[in-house]
């Protein structure tokens, strides 16, 4: 085998490793295990980020009392993980493997400091030569701390461990500009950053055991490029689909997304993944917005903001919109929101504005991507 990558990501969805009944496919289980024995046989280091618990939890006990969708799911969660692992850990064992299984939380992420454990988690298992099987814990996660699927925790982890590239195993071949039910609607086999953009296109509806959709892998996808990570996005329950995405020599029915040139920071990265724990947002005129989007490595200063929704300290994160309210980025704040209206106050104008310190520093804001061409 001629193999593309020697560390990748993958990310194992519900559809692909359940029945239709909610049970297991432990036969599809197996197979994606025989596959990864081999990449790593060949050299190639894998993490699992692995679907499935809640669906797995379902077929045990598919009737609970009394309870609302948080408490079903982390009852069908502390069943599934359990049937899930075990099947992993016997199927590695029978190729002479060792797993781990590392649940996690989208709070563990909420701080440079729990990042940068969970990393170390990472990378000393893949040095210790065992396979990291990563799931959101459930079981005590609530909605407004939740990743929006398992797309998005695996998109931060590519990024976080420095995965070359991030495998997304999907119940369809990949992202359609429309239905994939809908035969007039075709595959997209590549995008680029710079290329067609067809979010619009894409269809909202959601898989039946997962918690998300295409449009969620698209955008999670998306960023992952960006940052410089190539991502695949194929069907799972395809035969030897993992081998046959990674050798050379094959070609897969898919929709790859090439990664920019230019590699986002790991701060950055942590932070483009950390929006949800953001403490407020500052609306900016119409030059800061020119002026940060444009090629230059531009910092935030007071002099750009005309309005503060919320308050902050040194350190928080803080999210940038435009006077329309539409999301530009995100960042730490150099200071709090205290300082930043007495600051605004000054009404600061020409050599004094350069002596300005910034509200965030270029090293810790992380842009969105935006369409240049609309009007701000």
């Amino acid at each position: 085998m001629d193999l593309r990558y020697s560390k990748i990501t993958v990310k194992i969805g519900s559809n692909v490793l359940t029945k239709e009944d909610g049970t297991l496919n432990v036969a599809q289980i197996a197979h994606l295990v025989d596959q990864v024995t081999l990449l790593k046989n060949n050299g190639v280091e894998v993490i699992i980020v692995s679907s499935g618990a809640v669906a797995a939890g379902r077929g045990v006990l598919k009737k609970l009392g009394k309870s609302d969708a948080v408490t079903s799911r982390q009852i069908w969660s502390a069943l599934g993980q359990v049937k899930m692992i075990n099947r992993y850990t016997d199927f590695f064992n029978e190729h002479g493997l060792t797993c781990a299984q590392v649940l996690t939380t989208k709070e563990n992420f909420s701080s440079r400091g729990h990042y940068l454990n969970m990393k170390n988690c990472i990378n000393s298992l893949l040095e210790n030569n065992i396979i990291p099987i990563i799931n959101e814990n459930d079981t005590i996660s609530v909605n407004e701390l939740m990743f929006t699927d398992n797309d998005e925790l695996s998109g931060l982890i590519a990024t976080m461990a420095g995965s070359e590239a991030l495998v997304i195993l999907s119940n369809v071949d990949g992202i359609y500009n429309g239905d994939p039910s809908d035969e007039n609607a075709e595959l997209i086999t590549q995008i680029s950053g710079n290329g067609f953009n067809p979010e619009e296109s894409i269809t909202a509806s959601k898989s039946g055991f997962g918690r998300g959709g295409m449009v969620t892998k698209f955008r999670i996808a998306k960023k992952v490029a960006k940052g410089g990570i190539g991502v695949h996005i194929a069907k799972g329950s395809q035969d030897n689909v993992l081998i046959n995405l990674l050798d050379k020599t094959k070609e897969v029915k898919h929709t790859y997304l090439v990664p920019e040139e230019r590699s986002t920071s790991a701060v950055k990265s942590w932070i483009s993944y950390s929006d949800s724990f953001a403490k407020a947002h500052l609306v900016i005129n119409n030059g800061a917005c020119k002026a940060l989007l444009s090629d230059k490595a531009v910092s935030l200063l007071p002099v750009g903001v005309v309005k503060i929704e919320g308050n902050f300290r040194k350190g928080d994160l803080i999210k940038i919109c435009n006077e329309k309210e539409e999301l530009l980025g995100l960042g730490k704040a150099q200071y709090s929101s205290e300082k930043l209206i007495n600051e605004m106050a000054g009404g600061k104008k020409g050599i004094e504005v350069k002596r300005q310190k910034p509200v965030i520093h270029y090293d810790y804001l992380y842009l969105e991507e935006i369409n240049m061409d609309s009007e701000f």
